[in-house]
């Protein structure tokens, strides 16, 4: 199955749960917290407010457009009325187009589905890799010097997000949050036990060990 991610800068009228059509699913995430992405799955739709309490929505698109990992996402700005000038302010800094708040559910679902869903899709091989590391999104397979890496899905989730991230600290909570583990509520001490898996894996495979804890703060991957 298909699948399209969907950040939302504030909460819909309507839900977030998941919505299947044919052979493609929306996930919906809440993005709250501008300085982390979610583990991102399919192609990627981001609706962002205008005005935000930490930044405006001009400066989250122009951050969107020059990260590697969202340089390419459909981009939405919601304006608070249709103003000519923001729009083109809006339009100017990276957004492909705009809609005037507040939006629905079916507001978004229709705007998404309506506007060429497959060429939206990303296909072929998707590929990250981290020195010795490589990460084979498309065949849910990771590699140390062409060898294989047997993860289990979280597992391999997790890799692939702290490979995606290198350098960067993140605590348990935000790891079950990037894995969209939030709902149903899982204790924070599974992502050790994710973690301790993951290690023994890369461990097995030559690797080493590129997963530090950090005291207090919970884990970082050290890029070669």
């Amino acid at each position: 199955m298909r699948r399209i991610d969907i950040l939302l800068t504030s909460k819909i009228e309507g839900g977030m749960a998941p919505f299947v059509h044919d052979e493609l699913e929306l996930v919906f995430h809440l993005w709250r917290n501008i300085k982390q992405l979610p583990l991102l799955e399919g192609s990627l739709w981001v609706f962002v407010d205008w005005v935000l309490p930490e930044m405006s929505g001009l400066e989250v698109c122009r951050r969107l457009r020059a990260d590697p990992l969202t340089a390419h996402a459909q981009i939405n700005m919601i304006l608070d009325e249709d103003d000519l000038d923001d729009r083109k302010r809006a339009l100017r800094m990276g957004a492909d187009d705009y809609l005037v708040g507040p939006i629905n559910r079916q507001l978004l679902l229709d705007r998404v589905l309506s506007v060429g869903i497959h060429d939206q899709v990303q296909g072929g091989e998707r590929l990250v890799s981290q020195g010795d590391l490589t990460i084979d999104i498309t065949a849910f397979q990771a590699r140390w010097r062409s060898k294989p890496i047997a993860l289990m899905p979280n597992e391999f989730r997790l890799l692939r997000y702290f490979a995606e991230h290198p350098g960067r600290v993140f605590s348990r909570a935000q790891l079950i949050a990037a894995l969209g583990k939030q709902e149903p509520p899982i204790d924070e001490r599974t992502v050790d036990a994710w973690i301790g898996r993951l290690r023994r894996a890369l461990k097995k495979a030559g690797a080493g060990n590129p997963l530090r804890t950090v005291r207090s703060l919970g884990y970082v991957f050290d890029a070669p």
